[in-house]
């Protein structure tokens, strides 16, 4: 469903709407440019703070009726001590989620004095409040709810000044909502075949050249190392490449890399059956490709980017790969297989060699890779892994700009020889620990020949529990953080 966002210049006290947020820190005392908005409220507003039935502590609400032709109800969001990016998305993401539950169809946002970067996390963070994913759902299930959350107004000093950072925030926003679409939907529906078919609508939207391959065009590659996770499954494999031209044809891209297993069972080595549906997301490092690609369609930054996904399930069957088995990836390198769980480093291999041929000035990968990241870090940071230092921050201040925070984690060459097999080049796993590190080392035997950087998103692209901003589910994580990476990039 299409969401709106617009600005507003002007007294926040004279806008009609259903309901204005209005983003306070802690211990804030009651803004002056409120004044007429509490007078509205009969000053409960100011008698709020003064009181303390309002602290601004992060996540904190209150609402408030309204009097006159202005807002007709006012929520006051607090935002804690955070005064970065972050604080006022999740403040956004607060209103929006309430906006939604109480049954309004848009809302504004008041978050005192925001610059352009203030404009488009505000942007950003209403749209992820206001994300519900409701489309398997009939109406009597829905208890004939009011209509869902279309709009969000964003409460600004000077709406031309204001044009270009509502616009980058809702490029950036609707590339989380196909993120966080794609990664919810059930395994059935969102397929490989999907995936390819939603790379084709965004590269004929924005006019960008998608070429999709499957198990025939990945057999006369050589992808021995993908095709072993996919000779367990009938559906057909994709190998998804699309590109975006900003800047001239000659110029090094920048590529996105992802994995796309729309359902990982495990294979022969096969998960516990509690909790297996969550395995559904296994795609969501595709998703994200996928939602930083619309949003790059949109933003249309000057340099050029090349995405490129491998999607398939793992699936256990008579002909799904064994323990045991050898199989040789298309740079010609060797693979024992010790586990078929690890399926996502067999799929990206292959991947990662083919996108040497681009000649990348970076090359990212995002992949629900390893249980391992989310002990070593939980479901607070992406796990940070690569073979240039200079790549890595990149990446590391691309994710706070975005509010996906990232933890680097070491690449030593000690942690290598986990991986040494007796009889092929490397084993696909090493011992329980480190297991994260181990991966990399993994991936980094595909990566060679350029600067690459790998994001473990095990942990933080989806949530199991409510997030308070956010409900369970997907979060859109790691889109934000390839669109601040390119941007960052761009000319």
């Amino acid at each position: 469903m299409a969401f709106a966002r617009s600005t507003h210049a002007g007294d926040p006290a004279r806008l009609a709407t259903p309901l204005l947020a209005v983003a306070l820190g802690a211990d804030a005392k009651f803004p002056r440019a409120l004044a007429a908005l509490d007078r509205s409220t009969g000053g409960a507003l100011s008698r709020a703070l003064k009181e303390r039935d309002f602290k601004g502590g992060r996540d904190e609400t209150l609402l408030v009726l309204a009097k006159g032709s202005g807002p007709k109800r006012v929520l006051l969001v607090g935002m804690g001590t955070g005064d970065d990016a972050a604080a006022i998305t999740r403040a956004a993401s607060v209103a929006g989620r309430k906006a939604n539950g109480m049954g309004v169809e848009r809302f504004a946002f008041w978050g005192g004095d925001l610059d352009a970067r203030g404009v488009e996390n505000a942007a950003i963070g209403a749209s992820l409040g206001g994300w519900e994913y409701t489309e398997l759902k009939s109406t009597s299930a829905n208890g004939g709810r009011a209509k869902p959350l279309t709009a969000a107004i964003i409460c600004v000093s000077d709406t031309k000044a204001a044009a270009k950072a509502i616009a980058d925030g809702q490029a950036i926003a609707e590339g989380q909502r196909l993120a966080r679409r794609l990664a919810i939907m059930p395994g059935n529906l969102c397929t490989p075949e999907y995936i390819a078919e939603t790379a084709k609508e965004i590269a004929k939207r924005h006019k960008l050249k998608c070429t999709v391959m499957g198990r025939k065009e990945m057999e006369k590659l050589g992808m021995g190392s993908f095709l072993a996770v996919a000779q367990g499954t009938p559906q057909d494999p994709k190998f998804i490449v699309l590109e975006y031209k900003g800047a001239e044809p000659a110029e090094a891209p920048v590529a996105l890399v992802g994995k796309g297993l729309c359902f990982d069972s495990g294979g022969i080595s096969i998960k516990p059956a509690d909790r297996m549906e969550w395995m559904k997301f296994d795609m969501s490092g595709a998703a994200g490709v996928l939602g930083a690609m619309e949003a790059i369609g949109r933003m249309k930054p000057e340099i050029n980017v090349v995405a490129l996904i491998g999607s398939t399930t793992n699936m256990p069957s008579g002909t799904a790969m064994n323990p045991g088995d050898v199989v040789r990836a298309s740079n010609g390198k060797t693979i024992e297989i010790i586990n078929t769980d690890a399926e996502g480093r067999l799929v990206l291999a292959d991947v990662l060699a083919y996108a040497a041929r681009y000649k990348p000035q970076a090359v990212i990968d995002a992949a629900t890779l390893t249980g391992a990241v989310v002990i070593a870090l939980g479901n607070i940071a992406v796990g940070v892994l690569g073979n240039d230092q200079e790549t890595i921050n990149e990446v590391l201040a691309a994710g706070r700009a975005g509010g996906e925070p990232g933890w680097q984690l070491p690449l030593w060459p000690e942690y290598r020889e986990q991986i040494k097999s007796d009889v092929a080049d490397m084993k696909n796993t090493g011992s329980r620990g480190a297991g994260t590190i181990t991966a990399a080392h993994f991936l980094a035997e595909f990566a060679e020949g350029y600067k690459w950087v790998h994001l473990d998103i095990a942990g933080t692209a989806y949530t199991e529990t409510d997030l308070v901003a956010i409900p369970r589910g997907p979060t859109g994580t790691p889109v934000r953080t390839f669109v601040e990476f390119v941007r960052g990039r761009a000319h």
